[in-house]
């Protein structure tokens, strides 16, 4: 048996009923060896965890993110709710050591399996939802979500360059960009690669990098810098109520 008393203090959380928490930990693996246990696996409960977890997570990225747009806070929302960040969530609690599951499940790594922890995490979340409520699921999420949400916004203002840049460009364009490897060079065990971006047929932006894909992030960081000035410089040309347009 599992120590409930043991997890409720890592979670900081105490059940009312301990059984929806104990179900939350069974793996279905378990009753393969245990055919007679009284309590259902962790499925059902990991259903629901799921769009509690959707939810609370929306909610929370709507009041924290006010400056977002919809499609940015759908990107987030999915990154945050992904399995492999579930599960490192799981890991950082160490549900994977508390969970009832058979031997063999035990012996091929089960305990560190991502998706297990992620279903283990899900399961936790609807079982909480259960006990105490949606408001007891946000004041137990938000101190784990926090720097998860603030590790992914990094990420992506630094790394996706290209997603930021469809965005922008279809926002103010209505054209997606369109990527053209233009060069490789070097040796196979140093090549680099030139990329460069169009938008409406127009150039506007080349990168290199050790890859396609890096080449490809460093044309549209350059791109999305030049669209967003001249998004600016139109804003400044585009005449206010009354006045007459300037140039």
């Amino acid at each position: 048996m599992i120590d409930l008393a043991e997890i409720e203090q890592r979670l900081g959380v105490v059940f009312s009923d301990k059984s929806l928490l104990h179900r939350a930990l069974v793996h279905r693996s378990y009753h393969n060896e245990h055919p007679g246990f009284p309590l259902e696996n962790n499925e059902r409960l990991e259903f629901l965890g799921d769009a509690v977890l959707g939810f609370v997570t929306g909610e929370y990225l709507y009041h924290r993110f006010p400056e977002m747009a919809e499609g940015q806070l759908t990107n987030l929302r999915s990154a945050l709710v992904r399995r492999d960040a579930l599960a490192q969530l799981a890991r950082e609690l160490d549900l994977g050591r508390f969970l009832l599951m058979g031997a063999g499940e035990i012996s091929t790594g089960g305990r560190e399996r991502p998706a297990t922890l992620c279903a283990a995490f899900e399961a936790l979340i609807g079982a909480l939802y259960l006990d105490q409520g949606v408001n007891a699921v946000i004041h137990f999420l938000r101190p784990l979500m926090g720097p998860v949400a603030a590790r992914v916004v990094q990420d992506q203002s630094d790394r996706d360059w290209k997603s930021r840049l469809q965005e922008l460009s279809q926002g103010l364009m209505r054209h997606t960009p369109r990527y053209n490897t233009i060069s490789e060079t070097g040796p196979d065990h140093a090549r680099e690669f030139t990329v460069e971006v169009t938008i409406d047929g127009e150039s506007y932006g080349a990168g290199t990098g050790a890859n396609k894909q890096q080449a490809a992030q460093a044309a549209a960081h350059r791109a999305f810098l030049r669209l967003q000035q001249e998004a600016v410089e139109q804003l400044q040309l585009e005449p206010g109520p009354g006045q007459p347009a300037r140039g």
